[in-house]
């Protein structure tokens, strides 16, 4: 009796796995579900599918979604996108959104996108609603050397046939931002820009600044305006301190050779004051060697020392006191 149970639930488990695989490589369930929907699909191109390691439910499920939404799918072109490493769900509803907002997209156009690494459901979304893009805080100098700062907001709608390809969001940013600093630089004024901000966004515009991206650019808006530092009176003042550094360093070198050339004149008066000096000390040799020789005589030496006194007296006489 036991062996007989036990023969039992090993049959039921046989049968159990049995049908699981059939299920799996023969999904008969989905075959239905695609057959009721309108979608025509063969169970062996299912279990091809399997052997593929493309899952039935995904490409299934895709159709029946494309079908009902009015769309003409191919399995083939489905399984095909798939194995390329695409994403059928997001090109399925990017047709749906397109058909729907009366976007010319076909299938090979979508899934070109797709492969390009851009999300093309987003992208129809934002063929039907534009996007508004902030840029940064731009900077820019007018010619009478104010400096402004500037913030834009950039209305851009999708451009499907540019997507493959075409520049993205930092391009139309940094093509935004060089025309607002060309503007504002050819500006007289800063106070015409102040005046009239939306003759940035006319000559912005009329740029053409979208060529090339994968974006239609519809509006620019300049969104706020702040003065910023006197750029013209800046350099001005650098100018005039460097000028002032100029004239200081060869101010200092002059004085520089003053003090040079003052230390050599004292140099030179010391020179001479020992050598003057030196002469004095042989006088007194000298009037000895007079004596002994005869040529001095002793009246001759009283007469010198009178007029050496009376020298000395008018020196004094004349000295300020």
């Amino acid at each position: 009796m036991d062996s007989t149970v036990a023969l039992i639930l090993i049959w039921a488990a046989i049968i159990v796995v049995g049908l699981f695989i059939l299920l799996y490589f023969f999904p008969i369930t989905l075959w239905f579900q695609a057959l009721i929907s309108g979608v025509r699909i063969s169970l062996l191109q299912l279990v091809l599918m399997r052997w593929r390691k493309v899952p039935p439910s995904t490409i299934v499920m895709a159709m029946i979604t494309g079908t009902k939404a009015g769309l003409q799918l191919d399995a083939n072109a489905l399984e095909a996108h798939y194995l390329a490493k695409g994403h059928v769900p997001k090109v399925v509803n990017a047709l749906i959104s397109a058909d729907k907002a009366n976007i010319p997209l076909d299938f090979k156009m979508a899934a070109a996108i797709d492969l390009a690494g851009r999300d093309v459901f987003e992208a129809v979304q934002m063929s039907v609603n534009p996007k508004v893009i902030n840029t940064p805080p731009v900077t820019a100098v007018a010619k009478d050397g104010i400096q402004l700062i500037s913030k834009a907001r950039v209305t851009v709608r999708a451009n499907i046939k540019q997507l493959v390809g075409g520049a993205g969001e930092e391009t139309v940013l940094a093509r935004v931002g060089e025309g607002i600093v060309s503007s504002i630089g050819s500006a007289a004024s800063h106070k015409s820009v102040l005046e009239n901000p939306d003759s940035i966004s006319r000559v912005v515009l009329e740029k053409g600044l979208d060529a090339g991206t994968a974006f239609e650019i519809l509006s620019i808006d300049i969104a706020d305006i702040d003065i910023g530092r006197n750029i013209g009176a800046v350099l001005q003042m650098d100018q005039a301190n460097a000028d002032k550094n100029i004239a200081q360093a060869r101010a200092e070198e002059k004085r520089a050779m003053a003090v040079a050339l003052e230390q050599e004149m004292k140099a030179k008066a010391q020179e001479a004051r020992a050598k003057v000096i030196e002469a004095e000390a042989q006088i007194p040799l000298a009037m000895a060697e007079a004596f002994r020789s005869g040529n001095l005589g002793i009246m001759d030496y009283y007469k010198m020392k009178n007029i050496q006194a009376d020298t000395d007296m008018r020196e004094n006489i004349a000295k300020p006191h």
